[in-house]
């Protein structure tokens, strides 16, 4: 088995554990930006504590980082602030299940953004498989109890959050790893390291300074919510790095594609955890997603 598939099943896990504390944060203490903020504000320091603790035992140096590899990752770390905080306000508008599916949406607008952005393309079975997985987004952008075409539907709240986040996630992953491209001759797990320091150092700095000047109250909300929110900084560090080092090793629209294993982790928890309702719908649009990750991994 390839390394960057365990990488990102890993990844994967992570990512459901902290969007589980960020929708628990956001619906009773925090607001979307907030908990946006303490994804990156607690996770910071243990990236940049770690990097330096690698670096000092191997005895290695910080290599050069271009003016490329800055721009692909400031544009990816912006890019991801705003798609987490869609997420996040989409988490008000649909059960969780339905929202991280939405957020999947990712997946054919990476292909799409690593053809243009980064040149690189997808099989024909890979492309057919990611688009049998784009279907359950028809599937799932019915609002349950409410009329009206489907048109409308895919235009609604709920579904625009979802979409928006889906491009900005897919213009965060291509551009992370034209970001870690930049590192050629660096290891895989080092070129991840680094790039993830960079662009968490960026977003925190961002972030702070924008709240600073436009909601303090929610910096100390944050602060007040510390001992959780230290648990998702922690299990974002965990599936950052996972992603990173996936993106090192195999095509971004691969790596997000195979990522969404994460909507049935999503599902379990939806159902386990925050006691929610899953209709049929839902339900055979999640199944149609858990299909074309199969037809996927076997087209690869």
């Amino acid at each position: 088995m390839s390394l960057w598939i365990p990488v990102t099943l890993a990844a994967a896990a992570f990512q459901t554990l902290r969007f589980m504390l960020q929708k628990s944060l956001s619906t009773t203490q925090l607001s979307a930006a907030g908990a946006t903020f303490a994804r990156f504000a607690y996770s910071a320091p243990l990236i940049l504590g770690l990097l330096a603790l690698y670096l000092m035992i191997s005895g290695r140096s910080l290599p050069v980082l271009s003016p490329l590899f800055w721009t692909f990752a400031v544009l990816g770390g912006l890019a991801q602030i705003l798609a987490t905080i869609c997420v996040v306000a989409l988490f008000k508008q649909r059960n969780f299940a339905v929202g991280i599916t939405f957020k999947k949406t990712e997946v054919i607008q990476t292909a799409l953004v690593g053809l243009l952005v980064l040149g690189e393309g997808i099989s024909a079975g890979g492309f057919a498989a990611i688009l049998i997985g784009l279907l359950a987004v028809v599937l799932l952008s019915r609002t349950p109890g409410v009329t009206g075409s489907w048109l409308g539907h895919l235009t609604n709240r709920a579904s625009l959050l979802g979409l928006g986040s889906g491009v900005l996630f897919a213009v965060s992953a291509v551009t992370y790893r034209g970001a870690s491209l930049q590192l050629a001759d660096t290891e895989p797990v080092l070129r991840a390291a680094i790039t993830l320091a960079g662009v968490v150092t960026i977003q925190s700095v961002v972030m702070a300074v924008w709240l600073g000047l436009r909601d303090r109250a929610e910096l100390r909300a944050v602060w007040s919510t510390r001992r959780v929110a230290v648990w998702v900084g922690i299990f974002s560090m965990a599936g950052s790095f996972c992603w990173f080092l996936a993106f090192t090793l195999q095509n971004a629209a691969y790596v997000k594609a195979l990522g969404q294993v994460e909507l049935i982790l999503s599902l379990l928890a939806s159902v386990l955890f925050f006691k929610e309702k899953i209709n049929g719908r839902e339900i055979a649009g999640m199944a149609l997603l858990g299909v074309s990750i199969l037809l996927l991994v076997l087209a690869i």
